[in-house]
Order: structure tokens, then C-alpha cells, then sequence
């Protein structure tokens, strides 16, 4: 492996700033230098580890543990309050699978431009536009405006662009909760593949994928980084504090 991570977050923190009434932010604009008019509400707290090239490591936690903003802070979305983070290599990031996509564009036209924002040249957008529009698989769809499309397919048309970024690093939030099940199988098989010589960081409540995809897993709890080793241990472990919950909450209910 190399001496340096392909993925390294150091005490990496985010915080939002809530604020209580809806001038508060102008407040905040006009007289911030004397007066803070908001809270900061911290959804990651000192965050540290490294993924190795070729390493295939999994997320879980619950909703809020503040899995997809630390994505989001590794796909350069936006920025951690405190600490630092760096990425090598081409990053193919498949989040909200396509939020950065016209509705008045075709898929055609989405696809080209989604492939040109990952880093890739006309040349290779044309040598591989029809490689996309197979694997996404819709159609006559794919030459229709976006905005007539169901969230399946906006998923397919997504996750067909990043398949084909050659890509170093892919980062996954839950892209396959959306779409159907054929999808959901090609988008498993292409993921994978991509494990066989890529680098991975991948977040998905399917913990059996996970556990037969990854060589780690990292439990995140309320933006903290509870565990992260081996799968089949971190797994057990997130299903086991999981059910202990739901036993109290029904003996509370």
C-alpha cells in the first residue's frame, strides 16, 4: 500500500449555523462583529482516519449520525469547521444522485455536462456517452428533458455517469436505495468491480453488501467515530447496540 492514505480526515469538524428567527441572519450580516445572532449546532466532532489505495470501507450509523455530511466534506462540497481532510486522485462522487442535474436538458445533455464537471475531456465524454446511456438503460427517455423523469431514473442516469469517470476514488452515499431492484443489482456489480482495483468509501444501511464488499467498516454515532475495523465485527456490534435500542424503546413505549 502506499505511504500516503488516499483518503485522510484529522480531526475533522462540521457545524451549522441555526438561527432562531428569520432576521437573525441579516443580524448576523450587520452587527456579527459585535454579537453571534445564531447557534452552532455540530454535526461531526473529531473525526480522524485514513483509507488506503485500494481499500474498500464502509459507513454505517443512523440517520443523523452525520454520514452524508462527512461525504460531502470529502467530495469538497462543503468545507469542515475545524480540522483537515484530503482526498487523492479522481474522485466519482455519487450522492444525492441528480440533485446538480436541468430539468430542461435531456439526459443526453446532463450526461455530457455530469461527465465534463468529473474531469473528463469531449474526446473521452463522446468516446463513452453511449457506454452510459446502456448502462443507464432508459430508452428513448434518455433524449426527454430530466424534468419527466422518475427518481429511478434520474438514479440510473447518476450512477451510469460516475461509472464511467475513471475514476480513482468513488464515494457512495446510498445510491442504491433508489431505483429498482435490476438497477440495484448492476449498480452492486459495478461497485464490485470497481473494488477490484479502486478505492472506496461507501455509506449504505445494507449491512450484508457491505460486510462482503469492504475489508473495513466505520461505525459513526452522533458524528463521532464509535468503531471502525473489521466488518464482520463493527456489523455485529452496529446491530447489536441497534436492536438494544429498539428493545428499550419498545419497553419505554
Amino acid at each position: 500500500m502506499s505511504s500516503e492514505p488516499t483518503i485522510r480526515c484529522a480531526g475533522v469538524g462540521k457545524a451549522f449555523q441555526l438561527y432562531a428567527h428569520q432576521n437573525d441572519q441579516l443580524k448576523q450580516i450587520l452587527f456579527g462583529l459585535w454579537k453571534k445572532f445564531y447557534k452552532d449546532k455540530w454535526v461531526l466532532h473529531d473525526v480522524n482516519f485514513t483509507v488506503e489505495r485500494g481499500e474498500r470501507v464502509g459507513i454505517v450509523g443512523r440517520n443523523g449520525a452525520g454520514k452524508t455530511t462527512l461525504l460531502q466534506i470529502l467530495c469538497g462540497i462543503t468545507q469542515p469547521t475545524k480540522g483537515d481532510f484530503s482526498v487523492g486522485g479522481r474522485i466519482a462522487p455519487i450522492l444525492a444522485l441528480g440533485s446538480g442535474f436541468d430539468g430542461l436538458l435531456t439526459g443526453r445533455e446532463n450526461a455530457r455536462i455530469g461527465a465534463a464537471i468529473l474531469g473528463l475531456s469531449r474526446k473521452e465524454v463522446d468516446a463513452c456517452i453511449e457506454d452510459i446511456a446502456a448502462f443507464a438503460d432508459i430508452g428513448p427517455f434518455f433524449e426527454q428533458p430530466m424534468r419527466t423523469y422518475s427518481m429511478g431514473m434520474i438514479a440510473r442516469v447518476a450512477f451510469a455517469i460516475c461509472a464511467y469517470a475513471k475514476a480513482d476514488v468513488l464515494i457512495v452515499d446510498e445510491a442504491l436505495s433508489v431505483g429498482d431492484e435490476i438497477f440495484q443489482r448492476k449498480c452492486e456489480k459495478y461497485i464490485a468491480e470497481f473494488a477490484k482495483t479502486g478505492t472506496i468509501l461507501m455509506v449504505s444501511h445494507d449491512l450484508n453488501f457491505l460486510a462482503s464488499l469492504c475489508n473495513r467498516v466505520l461505525w459513526l454515532e452522533d458524528g463521532v467515530v464509535r468503531e471502525i475495523g473489521d466488518p464482520a465485527k463493527v456489523v455485529a456490534d452496529y446491530r447489536k447496540a441497534m436492536r438494544a435500542e429498539e428493545t428499550q424503546a419498545s419497553g419505554v413505549a
